[in-house]
């Protein structure tokens, strides 16, 4: 800990910002974590992504991608990548979390900007080479994600893990949706486009209103994925209109996407990030001992059973009736 907080010293001293002063903003559930710093009147901010396990290369280069496409990710003013330190561009407090709480601006604007970047973005990435390195979102990635709710609620629900057979038989039940993932269009994927991690910049104009924030895991997928990680939120409950005017404002806007196709995608990659997050939801209480995500574990699940009944998710709605029956779906005590 010593050596970090002198890397730390020395990376701030070298950017200029070694006499700021430092107050820490909120973490994540990574071991990333942030502080502000004040300079006059001038801030900034710090990330601390401390290998081996984090690398800040990923966050530098997507940061760059969105940042050619004239939308708001963080100017990057110094980094280090071998000792993980970032010197980031403050957007401030205005995380739409943050405005819907304090009701300081409204539900259906902040939802609309967010779709209109989203779209913008989407467009915009579709006729420009990938970044170098990004992984594909394929059905081995997104299988070991959903396979993180038999790993892990399974032994917090009933004290067992998965049996051999139980467990085989859920990767037989994704198979099928799973793989129909290879075979649409790809665009960049930023994984967590949700309102904890968009920031309101009402002096900016149009798609750069929203301020993109922890786009470090951003993998190459569907585009349903991260329209459904917006409307569908793990931790926050969004109602059925919103839902619904952030779909047909996507589909209005956005010229490269298929009804029926697009709502299998959006079924399958649903019900796969839920079961993912209660998996992980889970494990960050029992191996980390952080039990404040079990409180949305219960929305996770209404969620994933909302797509349970979309046809090609025949095969996985049958392993849950059978394995996880309703009345087993809840939060982990």
């Amino acid at each position: 800990m010593t050596d970090r907080i002198t890397r730390r010293d020395a990376f701030l001293a070298a950017s200029g910002w070694g006499d700021a002063d430092s107050r820490p903003l909120a973490g994540d559930a990574s071991f990333r974590r942030y502080d502000r710093l004040h300079k006059g009147d001038k801030t900034a901010v710090l990330m601390d992504a401390p290998p081996p396990q984090e690398d800040v290369r990923p966050f530098v280069s997507i940061a760059k991608f969105l940042l050619e496409m004239g939308l708001s990710a963080p100017q990057i003013f110094a980094q280090d990548d071998e000792a993980g330190f970032l010197l980031l561009e403050d957007f401030g407090d205005s995380t739409f979390t943050r405005c819907l709480a304090e009701a300081s601006v409204n539900e259906n604007t902040l939802y609309a900007a967010a779709t209109e970047t989203l779209v913008d973005f989407q467009m915009k990435g579709m006729a420009a080479p990938v970044p170098d390195g990004l992984r594909a979102y394929d059905p081995d990635m997104l299988m070991n994600e959903a396979l993180l709710l038999p790993d892990w609620f399974l032994p917090a629900m009933r004290g067992t893990g998965p049996t051999d057979a139980e467990r085989a038989d859920y990767i037989k039940a994704w198979d099928m949706p799973f793989e129909m993932m290879k075979y649409r269009g790809k665009v960049v994927v930023l994984r967590d486009f949700h309102v904890d991690n968009l920031v309101w910049l009402p002096d900016r104009a149009g798609p750069a209103r929203t301020g993109l924030l922890d786009f470090q895991d951003a993998v190459a997928g569907h585009p349903a994925y991260d329209l459904m990680s917006l409307v569908e939120d793990a931790r926050r409950d969004v109602s059925e209109s919103i839902h619904a005017q952030c779909l047909n404002q996507f589909f209005e806007t956005h010229r490269h996407v298929k009804g029926a196709d697009f709502d299998a995608a959006f079924a399958t990659l649903a019900a796969g990030r839920h079961a993912k997050i209660i998996g992980i939801f889970t494990r960050l209480n029992a191996r980390d001992g952080k039990p404040q995500y079990l409180d949305h574990i219960p929305r996770c699940w209404r969620l994933l059973e909302r797509h349970l009944d979309h046809p090609t998710l025949k095969s996985v709605k049958a392993w849950f009736d059978n394995v996880i029956p309703t009345n087993h779906r809840v939060r982990p005590q």
